[in-house]
């Protein structure tokens, strides 16, 4: 039997994540709110960069689930803004390592401030226990589907 109890419009919304497209709009809104004019894309980029700084984009490619047309894109414009920078590789001038910039570094905390602030505004009235709970099936799902 099939743990399938959703009705057709509750897992249509459920597959298209609507809480993490919230969550993204708000986060979007309290970057603008502060004078910060980056997106989220961008953001996800920085994030994974802060995480281990000087990767390849395939490493950013794989870290972030996009494809190679849009880590190209997004490095691009972080790069036009000076928050990142590309160098080729020692090893293999073909490939290029991204490093973040003085001016991202001294973006980290602002930015994950912010961040912090709209998870705990998504948040208000969920428990740590239905936190453990989502993360555990999630990351079930995932582990499912990958």
């Amino acid at each position: 039997m099939s743990n399938n109890q959703f009705k057709r419009g509750e897992l249509y919304s459920f597959i298209t994540g609507k809480a993490s497209t919230a969550i993204a709009r708000r986060l979007q809104k309290n970057f603008r709110e502060n004078g910060i004019d980056i997106t989220i894309e961008q953001w996800s980029i920085l994030y994974h960069l802060w995480k281990e700084d000087g990767i390849s984009q395939q490493q950013l490619c794989e870290a972030s689930f996009r494809d190679k047309p849009s880590i190209t894109r997004l490095v691009d414009n972080l790069e036009k803004i000076n928050l990142v920078k590309r160098v080729p590789s020692t090893d293999d001038r073909r490939i290029n390592m991204i490093y973040l910039t003085q001016e991202a570094k001294d973006l980290q905390d602002k930015l994950m401030e912010l961040a912090n602030q709209t998870l705990n505004e998504a948040l208000v009235g969920v428990t740590n226990g239905q936190i453990e709970i989502a993360k555990e099936v999630l990351q079930t799902v995932y582990e499912n589907l990958k």
